[in-house]
């Protein structure tokens, strides 16, 4: 037997004589435009997620775009600390002609109210940084980068929207909180008896932090579905009813969970070093320019703070946000399920549009009514041939 493979073949068979022609490449395949398995691998599983998914999810939105998250918790925290600053400095300012602290070392009722004060705008900055980051907190869920001047398109022409939704939120909450205690407070203005007032701040204040409390997480997805769905005012706080209702213990305790380790663990061990050093070298009562050093000092330690623990609260708000949405509306099959050659939009947004099947906010899905029974008609005798009869 021969090992030529000539000798097997048949004749005029074999190959052509002289060189042989380079191959003709093969024309590339056309890749799709769209490829869904690109688009979901992100950090973050997209699917309905758990407390400490969620949890976790924020700190890896910081985590994958820090120059994009920080640099707006930055600027936000600025203004925020600055006003607070600025507030503080004229409160103690207009006590008399010394700037001493001694009215807020003195009064409970100053100090009461300098602090309300920080807390509003603290949860006002926290409403307007997660409506800023939901973009971004999108591009992360998908496993793509996000940058500052991105995060910036995305939400500037939501902006004014974005900022009359948090404010509209705050009033709702203050509406909430000072409605109860207004007995109270008109009791003891007036010096009427102490046992009503007594009672009156009994029953008052529990249910102004209760209602408070209630109507803040019932509205507080409303930032985000302002940017990502670019919706108003008014329709987006429908919208984040529309997504917590029935689910409000859920949310609840998320945002209980978040400000507990953004307290504990983040300010203050952020500030303490802060006023280790304000105390330190000015003392616990400055006057003067010590003063104005003092409030830089606690001003800096403030900022740092948020602008680091911030974003974690907002991430949160965030992405429970769209774990909402996967959970009522199935966003993620939908986005799983997009053919892989339709291209996705130039506007990265119009990924978080509604479905045509979802029903509107604050309008409950209408049942279609069943049909009428159709009227049957009696079937014609069927004729027997002659054959079949006996």
């Amino acid at each position: 037997m021969t090992d030529d493979p000539q000798a097997w073949t048949t004749p005029g068979s074999g190959p052509p004589e002289g060189p042989s022609a380079p191959p003709v490449p093969a024309p590339p395949a056309r890749r799709a435009a769209f490829d869904s398995s690109e688009l979901l691998a992100g950090d973050i599983p997209l699917r309905p997620l758990g407390t400490s998914e969620v949890l976790d999810g924020a700190i890896t939105n910081i985590r994958r775009n820090a120059r994009a998250v920080l640099g707006v918790s930055l600027a936000v925290a600025c203004v925020i600390q600055v006003l607070i600053t600025v507030a503080t400095y004229f409160f103690v300012g207009g006590a008399g002609d010394e700037l001493t602290p001694s009215p807020l070392t003195e009064s409970l009722g100053s100090q009461v109210l300098l602090g309300a004060a920080g807390l509003l705008l603290s949860a006002f900055g926290v409403l307007l940084l997660a409506g800023l980051l939901g973009p971004i907190m999108g591009r992360t869920l998908f496993g793509m980068p996000a940058s500052l001047r991105e995060a910036w398109s995305y939400t500037r022409p939501q902006l004014p929207r974005l900022v009359g939704a948090s404010l509209a939120i705050m009033a709702i909450t203050l509406l909430a909180m000072g409605l109860p205690i207004v007995p109270f407070v008109l009791l003891a203005a007036a010096g009427g008896p102490a046992a009503a007032g007594v009672l009156a701040g009994i029953i008052g204040f529990p249910v102004a932090i209760a209602m408070t409390l209630w109507l803040y997480v019932l509205f507080v997805l409303a930032t985000p579905a302002v940017v990502m769905e670019r919706r108003g005012v008014i329709d987006s706080m429908r919208r984040a009813h529309q997504l917590v209702q029935r689910r409000w213990w859920r949310t609840c305790g998320t945002l209980l969970v978040t400000a507990l380790i953004t307290v504990f663990m983040g300010f203050l061990a952020l500030r303490l070093p802060f006023t280790i050093v304000q105390l330190t070298a000015f003392g616990p009562e400055p006057e003067g320019t010590a003063l104005v050093l003092s409030l830089s000092v606690d001003t800096l330690g403030r900022i740092i703070a948020w602008t680091l623990m911030t974003p974690f609260d907002a991430g949160v708000i965030a992405l429970y946000y769209i774990d909402q949405r996967m959970r009522r509306e199935g966003l993620d099959l939908e986005l799983q399920t997009r053919p892989g050659h339709e291209p996705p939009p130039e506007d990265f947004l119009e990924l978080w549009r509604t479905s045509p099947l979802v029903p509107p906010p604050g309008r409950a899905a209408r049942r279609r009514p069943p049909a009428p029974p159709q009227p049957t008609m009696p079937r014609p005798p069927v004729p027997h041939s002659g054959g079949d009869r006996a």
